[in-house]
């Protein structure tokens, strides 16, 4: 655990031009001592829970993304659609892909945001909004490289008909045979211009909503309220606040991510950007949008909630209360 951040670390230092090595050393330690695993912990169960029950959310989105021809009536006419052409299960596809690389992807990414908020705030002085900022962008690109062979086993188990109904042990074996390890990271683009603007917009809102909200109720209690009792209540009105920016600012991404693992396109990122613009312009990148704000905003909202849950239960602060 330790190596990542201080790898990070250097090369922050090296982009803000730190070149006190004294200074350096200090935001090193500082790194070293943010390290909680508990962190990693919450973030884990948050987000392996949080999609695996939303999988059929999903898979919906991801074929009207995948197959607008196809699927072009409408999230419930879609829904039934696959029901009745493949069957029930058909709406757990990826469920395997999905549960693993997003407990995986959610450890580090709340973990390592964790970890760097204190330490980027050290080397920028104090300038909490930055330094929330450029940790969100980090613990998004380590996610995103962690992430990609499962999302792209996924999105090939829900769109792909040669790997309808297959599982994540049997997927991704059939992925590195057809197109080598390398490719499974052939997305990484692809997946940064998703889950960049998507871990930035989530948890800078999250931590600021949640902030705000609880200085507001501070000031207001005068004693009569006991803003411990209203914790749930802040986490689910920032969890839904944070899931609307959430899914705004990452819509474009997904798109993308969709087009570029659904397995027809080899012309890379600008080729596949290229591709989904020549379909109806702007426009085109927010396709199946209406699916995505119920499936982010579910996704989200459990998720930080849980994630709250399982810090307090660990012995860490509720997000925003300290």
């Amino acid at each position: 655990m330790r190596l990542l951040p201080t790898i990070s670390l250097i090369a922050l230092a090296n982009c803000l031009n730190v070149a006190n090595a004294s200074g350096a050393a200090a935001a090193a330690s500082i790194a070293l001592k943010s390290v909680d695993y508990r962190y990693f912990v919450a973030g884990g169960v948050c987000a392996a829970t949080s999609h695996g029950i939303t999988t059929p959310i999903d898979v919906v989105k991801t074929r009207m993304q995948a197959q607008p021809e196809v699927y072009d009536k409408g999230i419930q006419a879609a829904t039934v659609s696959i029901i009745k052409t493949e069957g029930p299960s058909a709406l757990l596809g990826g469920l395997g892909p999905t549960v693993v690389g997003y407990g995986i992807e959610g450890a580090m990414k709340f973990g390592v945001y964790e970890l760097m908020k204190p330490v980027l705030a050290s080397i920028l002085k104090g300038n909490t909004a930055t330094a929330f900022i450029l940790a969100s962008i980090i613990a998004g690109s380590v996610a995103s490289v962690l992430l990609c062979p499962m999302e792209s086993a996924r999105i090939r188990i829900v769109t792909d008909p040669d790997y309808n109904g297959m599982g994540l042990i049997e997927a991704l074996p059939k992925l590195i045979k057809e197109s080598g390890v390398l490719n499974l990271f052939g997305g990484i683009f692809a997946m940064l211009s998703k889950q960049v603007p998507y871990t930035m917009a989530k948890q800078v809102s999250f931590d600021i909503v949640a902030g705000l909200l609880y200085s507001y109720l501070t000031s207001k209690s005068e004693g009569s309220l006991n803003v411990d009792d209203l914790k749930w209540a802040v986490s689910v009105v920032s969890a839904f606040v944070a899931s609307l920016f959430a899914c705004i600012f990452s819509q474009p991404g997904d798109m993308i991510l969709t087009e570029t693992y659904k397995g027809k396109s080899s012309n890379g990122f600008f080729g596949v950007v290229g591709n989904i613009y020549s379909k109806g312009g702007p426009a085109a990148f927010f396709t199946g949008t209406g699916a995505r704000i119920l499936h982010v905003s579910s996704i989200i909202t459990s998720q930080l909630v849980i994630y709250d849950i399982v810090k307090q239960l660990l012995g860490l602060p509720a997000t925003g209360s300290h």
